[in-house]
């Protein structure tokens, strides 16, 4: 086994198993995996997928996901981690918009099963951009920091790419109706724009009328479109909450609570319990899908 710790933002592991066993879960960000080579099958959420040289998976930072391996498999874990996020003097670097970014794909890969690549060319994109990242961090040195961080910026838009051309959004079964699909990452893509989500400006790019816009998201997504941002920014609240040195006065204004009083009180009322004791326990809990709960299974 071959464990290759280097410049954070990332760990990065290569390795092969003929059998899976548990891993200790840490609430980073996400995991991307590659199958190298060998064949099985990928459980998320107690959903089976089969997998074979190629595949490449985004891991939740829950334990709620295992492979079953059929053939001996060679991976490659890719780990973003928060230590960069946390951590502002590392490299000359947007890190806030990293951060936007990791987040989104965080909160809106909705730990989903199978294969989040769609696309051939992007898949051998990701493909070799990963063997970078693994030949640089053998070979790591000073000179590897630019390069290196450079390469996990292009993964991430990678990442997003195929999030937004995919429906990785969690809807009940059987929605054939595309305007849903765009709605929503219009509205995650723009979640800290309190303007943009205004009922009128998405009857405007939508071509719907205000009143229509309410009463076409709630039938399509089973709730109200209030109820739906305001669960979207909440989500972000956490991932900052344990990913980020942000003060709870700069979340709130960027995800446009009125102030410090007012996140904390729609925080408590929807996560059942208080900011403080969120982050003292330090587990997601509005971004765990429900079938992410149970653990006798795992």
């Amino acid at each position: 086994m071959q464990v290759i710790e280097a410049f954070k933002p990332f760990e990065i592991q290569e390795i092969k198993l003929t059998d899976w066993k548990q891993r200790p879960v840490k609430n980073n960000f996400f995991e991307l995996v590659l199958i190298k080579d060998g064949e099985g099958t990928q459980c998320i959420n107690y959903n089976d997928v089969p997998y074979n040289k190629g595949s490449i998976f985004l891991l939740p930072p829950l334990k709620c996901h295992s492979f079953n391996i059929e053939k001996p498999t060679k991976f490659v874990f890719l780990k973003f981690t928060d230590s960069f996020f946390k951590n502002v003097n590392r490299i000359t670097i947007d890190r806030n918009e990293w951060f936007k970014e990791a987040s989104y794909i965080l909160s809106n890969y909705n730990q989903l099963p199978g294969d989040i690549i769609k696309n051939d060319v992007d898949r051998n994109h990701l493909i070799n951009l990963i063997s970078m990242i693994l030949e640089e961090s053998r070979s790591y040195g000073n000179e590897s920091i630019n390069l290196i961080t450079s390469l996990m910026t292009s993964i991430l838009e990678l990442l997003i790419r195929n999030i937004k051309k995919s429906s990785y959004f969690e809807m009940p079964n059987n929605n054939s109706d595309d305007r849903i699909t765009k709605m929503l990452t219009y509205i995650n893509e723009n979640i800290d724009k309190t303007e943009l989500l205004k009922v009128e400006n998405l009857a405007d790019v939508f071509m719907m009328s205000p009143t229509y816009v309410s009463e076409f998201f709630k039938k399509q997504v089973h709730m109200p479109l209030r109820e739906y941002i305001l669960k979207a920014k909440l989500k972000l609240v956490e991932i900052r909450l344990l990913n980020s040195d942000f003060t709870l006065t700069q979340i709130a204004d960027e995800l446009g609570f009125t102030d410090v009083s007012h996140l904390s009180k729609t925080f408590k009322r929807y996560a059942g319990t208080s900011i403080r004791e969120f982050k003292n326990n330090g587990e997601y809990m509005l971004l765990k899908r429900a079938s992410c709960t149970p653990s006798s299974n795992n």
